[in-house]
């Protein structure tokens, strides 16, 4: 046990995590945990799912199967029944995914949008959205709007489901990175999320509203699926960036999934607010209440 509370601290201590999944070969490493992840041999699934287990505090008791084909298998497992409660208040977003609240706020009025990624770390929307027709039209409707960071560990349940009844509109993808997204490396690399692999996903609400979710990728992270489209979004995808679609969902549906843990930035547009009790550092489950039709923003 005192080991096992040694290696947590080790794995914790800010510039050697830094180190370690930073100052690597990202894409190269990136590769080949997505190559291993998938082996089925059973000594390969039970060392890996060993050595993950000592760093994190993953549960399993909320997952649909008791057991699993390869360390893949439970990175994208699924949930039983029930294991998750919906807002069922028509005013209420709910939280796309389990995660921990980073960053939240109003999206500047200013011509680039600018968001934070952490304190003191500012990124303009436009940049994360890039320079195309539809880019700028989505940046002007959520121009004084709220955004919300939403982080998922590796230990989480890495699905995502749409936070309302809603349609996909259009997908836009972005080749990048794959710098880590935890709050170390936030807190040192400017426009992060600007710079790593990541997809736009273009929602429009029942009511007209416009809905920005961005799932973005990070190292060991660099995969993407969404239900609407039939093919994997990561490193080797040499498809068209920009993907027309038009798919509904139902409140809570689900949406795709990461093949890891990583962060979906969320973006709603004026009227659309942070519920008053959302802070930074609170871990959601996802259906619980996220964003309110004219709620209350309780950021400064």
């Amino acid at each position: 046990m005192k080991k096992l509370h040694f290696l947590r601290r080790l794995a914790l201590n800010e510039d050697l995590n830094f180190l370690l999944t930073n100052r690597v070969p990202r894409a190269a490493l990136t590769r080949f945990m997505g190559w291993f992840s998938r082996l089925r041999h059973p000594w390969v699934r039970h060392a890996s799912m060993t050595v993950w287990r000592t760093f994190t505090d993953i549960d399993l008791s909320d997952a649909r199967k008791a057991s699993f084909d390869s360390l893949h298998d439970c990175f994208v497992r699924e949930l039983r029944p029930g294991a998750r409660t919906i807002d069922p208040r028509p005013e209420v977003l709910a939280s796309p995914c389990d995660a921990i609240v980073g960053a939240v706020g109003r999206i500047g009025l200013d011509p680039d949008a600018m968001v934070f990624q952490a304190k003191g770390y500012p990124y303009a929307l436009a940049d994360l959205l890039g320079d195309d027709a539809r880019a700028r039209a989505t940046v002007d409707r959520l121009r004084g709007g709220s955004f919300a960071t939403l982080r998922l560990t590796s230990a989480m349940y890495h699905r995502f489901h749409a936070p309302a009844e809603l349609i996909l509109e259009h997908v836009t993808y972005f080749s990048g990175d794959t710098w880590n997204v935890n709050p170390i490396a936030l807190a040192r690399i400017e426009r992060l999320f600007c710079k790593n692999e990541r997809a736009a996903l273009h929602l429009r609400l029942d009511d007209g509203m416009p809905l920005l979710l961005v799932p973005v990728a990070a190292i060991l992270v660099a995969s993407l699926r969404l239900r609407a489209l039939d093919v994997a979004l990561n490193l080797r995808y040499r498809g068209p960036n920009q993907l027309a679609c038009e798919a509904r969902y139902g409140k809570g549906d689900e949406m795709g999934w990461f093949e890891h843990g990583s962060t979906i930035l969320v973006f709603a547009p004026p009227g659309i607010d942070i519920c008053a009790d959302i802070t930074e550092g609170q871990r959601l489950r996802m259906g619980q209440a996220l964003l309110t039709r004219n709620g209350l923003l309780n950021v400064t």
